[in-house]
């Protein structure tokens, strides 16, 4: 039984990628030879050819996803959301509360919260004074069906 060593490769100064250095062991023993093998110098003269090192592709760009979420406020409290991906919607008009609007603004962005939440601020004064003046028509009316009774 033999083993060859073939002398590792030197590393290309022409490559970003870390330095791999390579050998390989070959076992042959003189029962599992072929009649038909190559002689073991014509073998390794193949063999740097076969194990060139793998050239970094240049340019190379991860790959980016581009998603629109538009989320519409309106001053009654009800938010919509939508989403689209270029110019196909993968989500339209859904109903979303303005606690979860504002709970998904502050995990993405301070910057993208404090407006948010300025707006529902001021949505939720208004709905205020709204029920307030409800309250007060309500008032009146159980009051005229008091007098009426």
């Amino acid at each position: 039984m033999t083993a060859d060593t073939l002398p590792a490769e030197a590393p290309s100064t022409e490559s970003d990628a870390p330095e791999v250095l390579t050998s390989s062991v070959e076992i042959i023993s003189p029962a599992s030879t072929p009649a038909s093998a190559p002689p073991a110098d014509e073998a390794s003269a193949e063999e740097p050819s076969k194990k060139a090192p793998a050239k970094k592709s240049a340019g190379k760009k991860t790959k980016t996803l581009e998603l629109t979420l538009t989320v519409t406020g309106s001053a009654d409290g009800e938010w919509h959301a939508e989403l689209k991906q270029g110019t196909s919607y993968l989500a339209r008009n859904l109903s979303v509360a303005a606690a979860a609007v504002s709970r998904a603004a502050k995990e993405l962005h301070e910057d993208l919260s404090n407006p948010i939440d300025e707006v529902i601020e001021e949505a939720r004064t208004q709905q205020a004074a709204r029920v307030s003046a409800l309250e007060a028509e309500l008032d009146a009316a159980r009051k005229a069906l008091a007098d009426l009774e």
